[in-house]
């Protein structure tokens, strides 16, 4: 009973972090903050997705592969993200900055 409110507590809270990430992907101004936003976001949200679906499961064979499922996204997502801003970079993609940054108003 309790494994199950803290796994669906888990699912809504990475579904926030992903819907987060999502708007960040639609708002924010240029590539780098997308991906930096959509990295973390997701990376978390997944995450918490699948560590609510183990607690639902119990353990079980299934809960297994899920665990090895998170492990994977552990690894990968970020990684992926730290490539692509990489690529990015040393393709010539310039960051967006603001106007007079740093200068007061």
């Amino acid at each position: 009973m309790i494994g199950n409110i803290l796994g669906m507590t888990a699912v809504i809270g990475g579904a926030f972090f992903l819907l987060v990430g999502s708007i960040g992907l639609i708002r924010l101004p240029d590539f780098y903050c997308r991906n930096h936003a959509t990295g973390k976001s997701d990376t978390l949200g997944i995450m918490l997705v699948i560590f609510g679906m183990i607690l639902i499961e119990g353990f079980t064979l299934n809960s297994a592969k899920l665990f090895f499922a998170l492990v994977f996204v552990f690894l990968t997502n970020p990684t992926g993200t730290h490539a692509l801003a990489n690529a990015a970079l040393r393709s010539g993609l310039k960051p967006w900055f603001r106007k007079n940054a740093g200068k007061a108003d």
